[in-house]
């Protein structure tokens, strides 16, 4: 069944109308209302009734899932707005710099996971090529369990894994101290 759009003028959205018009499944209202990301009054015959501004609050949510934000999170922030008008530019601009440090947090995180990939994460099974270098006797094991050097807050370009080390033949490839010590730095 199609739901035509409601007209302009309207002021009050059916759980049909706001579902077509705003992408999301009936359901997925009903849970955004269940979980206090969205309002709507009852009519006399016990059916939903949306104001148009929940519209924008369901954009809202619908852009913060899609960059990871929390439910709760997302519902304390729309608590923050004013009922009964349409959430405008500043009110966006406050929630988004509310979650600017996180996405930033996490943005850090995936760059470091991605770059970091094929070195060592500090798990402590010692079998990757690097690890005698970077972990030797699993050394991160003091900081406590898991895949410590995934597991720390990103701090720097090096945290980021943007180190660029060129492939090498042999363990150290001459580029530690201790290689450049013995044998003299490699090409």
């Amino acid at each position: 069944m199609t739901v035509a759009r409601p007209a302009y003028h309207v002021t009050e959205l059916t759980v049909g109308q706001l579902s077509a018009r705003s992408g999301v499944a009936v359901t997925a209202l009903h849970f955004y209302e269940s979980k206090g990301l969205i309002k709507s009054r009852r009519t006399p015959g016990n059916q939903r009734r949306y104001t148009r501004d929940t519209l924008r609050r369901i954009s809202v949510i619908r852009v913060a899932q899609r960059m990871g934000i929390p439910l709760s999170t997302v519902r304390d922030a729309l608590a923050e707005l004013p009922e009964g008008r349409t959430p405008n530019r500043d009110d966006w601009a406050r929630l988004s710099q509310r979650w600017r440090a996180d996405l930033d947090a996490r943005i850090e995180q995936l760059l470091a996971l991605r770059d970091g990939l094929e070195d060592c994460i500090g798990c402590g099974c010692l079998s990757v090529r690097d690890c005698p270098l970077t972990n030797p006797y699993d050394e991160l094991g003091e900081e406590g369990p898991g895949p410590r050097r995934l597991l720390r807050e990103p701090t720097g370009a090096a945290a980021r894994g943007r180190r660029h080390r060129a492939p090498t033949a042999d363990p150290c490839g001459g580029t530690t101290p201790s290689c450049q010590a013995e044998d003299g730095p490699r090409d």
